[in-house]
């Protein structure tokens, strides 16, 4: 069985799987309910407690499941998994990064912590005007789509507003994407936006860093340099 709580106006979703989940649970309960939540809003949190009464799915909920993934696989903006059921958590931590969003497991006594997970700040974009043309963007932790959506209208009004832009990105305190979906973000963001800088610095301290922003160099039409973490100031210079 599948029980579907209303979806609270912060877009989360709670699912309860107790039983045996059989492929009507999913096309009379679950899928209606998903239809449903994103006609109303273009991403949801998902809550999905498996608790012990929890024994199992049949074949069809599974092919079921898989249908149900692929179709919404965008519309998943964070996923917590509550269980204490060590094959879910195993299947979870597996498949976890071919999903769009992060996902995290919580045992069953941690229903709070689970709730509080979706709703707070994973990661973060801070942009600053430096004068001169120059917008510095930092990037903060791991950034989730929704950090992409939350930045956009601010670096658009910056790009119309001043031609021919220059951009400090400063990779110092970011630790990368939180799933599958804020890596394709990112992409976007730089395939809509590749012919506006005209100069890019790129400030990090990891070597990962040094090599995304190789690859990067190669979807923008700016000239483009890489600085260390100790080189903040050359990077400001060099965008002078």
């Amino acid at each position: 069985m599948i029980d579907v709580k209303p979806l609270t106006e912060a877009g989360i979703m709670e699912i309860d799987l107790t039983g045996t989940i059989t492929s009507e649970d999913y096309s009379n309960i679950l899928t209606p309910a998903l239809d449903q939540a994103l006609s109303a809003h273009e991403r949801v949190k998902l809550l999905v407690r498996i608790g012990p009464e929890f024994e199992g799915y049949s074949a069809k909920a599974a092919w079921a499941d898989t249908k149900l993934g692929l179709r919404h696989w965008s519309g998943f903006e964070r996923i917590a998994v509550v269980t204490d059921i060590d094959w879910i958590e195993t299947a979870v931590g597996a498949l976890g990064f071919a999903l769009p969003g992060p996902v995290e497991t919580f045992d069953v006594d941690e229903m709070d912590e689970a709730r509080r997970w979706l709703t707070e700040s994973l990661g973060s974009m801070h942009m600053t005007d430096l004068g001169g043309n120059v917008l510095h963007v930092q990037l903060v932790g791991k950034l989730d789509g929704a950090a992409y959506d939350r930045g956009q209208d601010n670096l658009d009004a910056f790009i119309r507003d001043h031609p021919g832009m220059k951009l400090l990105l400063d990779l110092r305190e970011f630790d990368g994407w939180q799933g599958l979906g804020a890596l394709a973000d990112h992409f976007k963001l730089v395939r809509d936006h590749r012919n506006v800088p005209s100069r890019i610095a790129i400030v990090g301290d990891e070597a990962w860093q040094r090599l995304a922003a190789r690859v990067m160099g190669r979807f923008v039409t700016a000239e483009s340099r890489y600085f260390d973490e100790n080189q903040f100031e050359d990077a400001k210079r060099y965008l002078a």
